[in-house]
């Protein structure tokens, strides 16, 4: 995990020093994705890109999964079987303080930043503003950042949780899934480059720190003389 946080880090600052030093990258990976004869974007165009985005709900589906399994075993005594409550609180807690709490609750609600869709480079009447500028001019439910790259981030949760031999498994299908997402919601001009990537950069820093708090962390013993 630290080495995807390690280079989508990376990415992160070299994309933000590019776009201080005046490379309007965002706009030209958002360009990728429009049709000016059309004035609209791919998805647009193509309901199934269009569709794609509602796959983002499997991370409700996962964590509601293993709540209900959590509770139906102890319900039915097995505790053979029973999902420990440390795994439920990891699961439950970092769906809900990232795509919830910190990207839905906050970030979207008091960052400006218009979607592409919404500025005038797109056929919009909104000006277009870099990531780091939280004055745009959107009211509410900005572009800053991406509710469901943050939402498919989330599935890095359990494959932390995965055993050794299918960890990489995991983490692949954790990671295809994440970029299939986002490159939905930029096909879509409902989000720009740097929204999905901070969005997941967040997600994975969220869900390590919150890894370590529950399954690492220990209270040292006090010192007794």
């Amino acid at each position: 995990m630290r080495v995807i946080i390690g280079t989508l880090a990376g990415i992160a600052a070299l994309a933000t020093l590019a776009m201080a030093a005046g490379m309007p990258l965002d706009l030209q990976l958002a360009g990728l994705f429009y049709d000016p004869a059309q004035h609209k974007f791919l998805a647009a165009l193509n309901p199934y890109v269009g569709k794609i985005r509602d796959n983002g709900l499997i991370s409700l589906v996962a964590c509601a999964s293993a709540v209900i399994a959590a509770i139906a075993t102890r319900l039915l005594r097995r505790p053979n079987r029973i999902i420990p409550g440390r795994v439920v609180l990891f699961l439950v807690s970092t769906l809900a303080l990232g795509p919830g709490l910190l990207v839905n609750g906050i970030l979207k609600e008091h960052w400006h930043r218009p979607r592409p869709v919404h500025v005038t480079e797109f056929g919009g009447d909104k000006a277009y503003v870099n990531w780091w500028n939280p004055g745009g001019a959107c009211d509410r439910n900005c572009s800053f950042v991406s509710g469901e790259a943050s939402a498919a981030a989330w599935m890095f949760a359990p494959a932390m949780l995965a055993p050794a031999p299918w960890s990489i498994v995991a983490f692949a299908g954790a990671a295809i899934f994440t970029v299939v997402i986002s490159v939905s919601r930029m096909a879509a001009g409902g989000h720009f480059f740097s929204d999905v990537l901070l969005a997941v950069l967040m997600m994975l820093i969220m869900i390590s720190a919150t890894h370590y708090l529950v399954f690492r962390w220990r209270r040292k013993a006090p010192v007794t003389e």
